[in-house]
Protein backbone atom coordinates (compact mmCIF):
# COMPACT_ATOMS: atom_id res chain seq x y z
CA UNK A 1 0.00 0.00 0.00
CA UNK A 2 1.37 3.48 -0.93
CA UNK A 3 1.83 6.46 1.23
CA UNK A 4 -1.47 8.48 0.33
CA UNK A 5 -3.82 5.17 0.42
CA UNK A 6 -2.33 4.54 4.16
CA UNK A 7 -3.12 8.13 4.65
CA UNK A 8 -6.48 8.12 3.36
CA UNK A 9 -7.45 4.35 4.97
CA UNK A 10 -6.61 6.13 8.61
CA UNK A 11 -8.43 8.91 8.33
CA UNK A 12 -11.16 6.72 6.52
CA UNK A 13 -10.92 4.88 9.88
CA UNK A 14 -10.72 7.89 12.29
CA UNK A 15 -14.03 9.13 10.35
CA UNK A 16 -12.33 12.63 9.43
CA UNK A 17 -12.99 14.26 6.65
CA UNK A 18 -9.95 15.73 4.79
CA UNK A 19 -10.62 19.41 5.55
CA UNK A 20 -10.99 17.88 9.46
CA UNK A 21 -7.10 15.95 8.99
CA UNK A 22 -5.79 19.56 7.16
CA UNK A 23 -7.51 21.69 10.63
CA UNK A 24 -6.02 19.11 12.50
CA UNK A 25 -2.19 18.95 11.38
CA UNK A 26 -2.25 22.59 9.99
CA UNK A 27 -1.79 21.59 6.40
CA UNK A 28 -3.83 23.01 3.01
CA UNK A 29 -6.72 20.80 2.37
CA UNK A 30 -5.05 20.49 -0.69
CA UNK A 31 -1.65 19.11 0.78
CA UNK A 32 -3.81 16.39 2.41
CA UNK A 33 -5.38 15.70 -1.29
CA UNK A 34 -1.96 15.87 -3.07
CA UNK A 35 -0.73 13.24 -0.39
CA UNK A 36 -3.64 10.99 -0.72
CA UNK A 37 -3.67 10.64 -4.47
CA UNK A 38 -0.13 9.78 -3.69
CA UNK A 39 1.18 13.30 -6.22
CA UNK A 40 3.13 14.43 -3.19
CA UNK A 41 5.08 13.30 -0.14
CA UNK A 42 6.05 15.43 2.49
CA UNK A 43 9.04 17.09 2.59
CA UNK A 44 9.80 16.94 6.55
CA UNK A 45 9.69 14.90 9.04
CA UNK A 46 7.75 17.43 11.27
CA UNK A 47 4.81 17.23 8.47
CA UNK A 48 5.35 13.20 9.08
CA UNK A 49 4.57 14.16 12.52
CA UNK A 50 1.33 16.13 12.35
CA UNK A 51 0.29 13.80 10.31
CA UNK A 52 1.24 10.52 12.83
CA UNK A 53 -0.20 12.48 15.73
CA UNK A 54 -3.54 13.45 13.70
CA UNK A 55 -3.98 9.64 12.70
CA UNK A 56 -2.87 8.00 15.66
CA UNK A 57 -0.29 6.04 14.37
CA UNK A 58 3.81 5.83 14.06
CA UNK A 59 6.10 6.98 11.37
CA UNK A 60 7.27 3.73 10.88
CA UNK A 61 3.76 2.37 10.27
CA UNK A 62 3.50 5.31 7.90
CA UNK A 63 6.28 5.21 5.99
CA UNK A 64 7.23 1.42 5.50
CA UNK A 65 10.66 0.79 3.61
CA UNK A 66 8.79 0.48 -0.13
CA UNK A 67 7.40 4.18 0.47
CA UNK A 68 11.01 5.68 2.00
CA UNK A 69 12.47 3.77 -1.11
CA UNK A 70 9.76 5.63 -3.61
CA UNK A 71 10.62 9.18 -1.44
CA UNK A 72 14.60 8.42 -2.06
CA UNK A 73 14.20 7.93 -5.78
CA UNK A 74 12.12 11.06 -5.74
CA UNK A 75 14.23 12.94 -3.99
CA UNK A 76 17.51 12.19 -5.82
CA UNK A 77 15.82 11.61 -9.44
CA UNK A 78 12.70 13.58 -9.58
CA UNK A 79 9.43 12.75 -10.91
CA UNK A 80 11.32 10.09 -13.57
CA UNK A 81 13.25 8.09 -10.87
CA UNK A 82 9.69 8.19 -8.58
CA UNK A 83 8.13 6.33 -11.43
CA UNK A 84 10.27 4.00 -12.09
CA UNK A 85 10.81 3.16 -8.44
CA UNK A 86 7.19 2.65 -8.08
CA UNK A 87 6.90 0.42 -10.84
CA UNK A 88 9.63 -1.49 -9.59
CA UNK A 89 7.83 -1.74 -6.56
CA UNK A 90 4.65 -2.96 -7.97
CA UNK A 91 6.54 -5.56 -9.57
CA UNK A 92 8.58 -6.73 -6.88
CA UNK A 93 4.87 -6.87 -5.39
CA UNK A 94 3.50 -9.59 -7.73
CA UNK A 95 7.01 -11.67 -6.99
CA UNK A 96 6.63 -11.88 -3.39
CA UNK A 97 2.84 -12.37 -3.40
CA UNK A 98 2.84 -15.80 -3.73
CA UNK A 99 6.71 -16.95 -3.60
CA UNK A 100 7.81 -19.32 -1.07
CA UNK A 101 10.37 -17.03 0.34
CA UNK A 102 9.90 -15.82 4.15
CA UNK A 103 10.23 -12.43 5.46
CA UNK A 104 13.71 -12.60 6.05
CA UNK A 105 14.26 -13.56 2.81
CA UNK A 106 12.33 -11.17 1.21
CA UNK A 107 13.84 -8.25 2.83
CA UNK A 108 17.83 -9.36 1.62
CA UNK A 109 16.01 -10.07 -2.34
CA UNK A 110 14.38 -6.12 -1.81
CA UNK A 111 17.81 -4.78 -0.31
CA UNK A 112 19.65 -6.40 -3.07
CA UNK A 113 17.30 -5.46 -5.94
CA UNK A 114 17.04 -2.19 -3.89
CA UNK A 115 20.50 -1.38 -4.10
CA UNK A 116 21.11 -2.77 -7.98
CA UNK A 117 18.64 -0.16 -8.55
CA UNK A 118 21.01 2.73 -7.30
CA UNK A 119 24.00 1.41 -8.74
CA UNK A 120 22.13 1.93 -11.90
CA UNK A 121 20.89 5.13 -11.67
CA UNK A 122 24.29 6.32 -10.40
CA UNK A 123 25.72 4.59 -13.86
CA UNK A 124 23.10 6.15 -15.95
CA UNK A 125 23.80 9.18 -14.62
CA UNK A 126 26.99 9.80 -15.42
CA UNK A 127 26.30 8.71 -18.97
CA UNK A 128 23.34 10.65 -19.88
CA UNK A 129 24.19 14.25 -21.28
CA UNK A 130 23.26 17.06 -18.21
CA UNK A 131 20.29 18.50 -20.67
CA UNK A 132 18.33 15.26 -20.28
CA UNK A 133 19.34 15.64 -16.59
CA UNK A 134 16.21 16.68 -14.28
CA UNK A 135 17.09 19.62 -12.28
CA UNK A 136 16.33 17.69 -8.49
CA UNK A 137 17.29 21.28 -6.08
CA UNK A 138 14.14 23.06 -7.61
Amino acid sequence: MLFGDKIKELRNLAEMSQQELANKTGLSLRSIQNYESNQRYPKDVAILNKLCIALSTTIEELMKEEDNFIQEAATKYGTRGKKDAKILVEELGGLFAGGELNEADKDKVFRAITEMYWKAKDNNKKYTPKKYIEDTDK
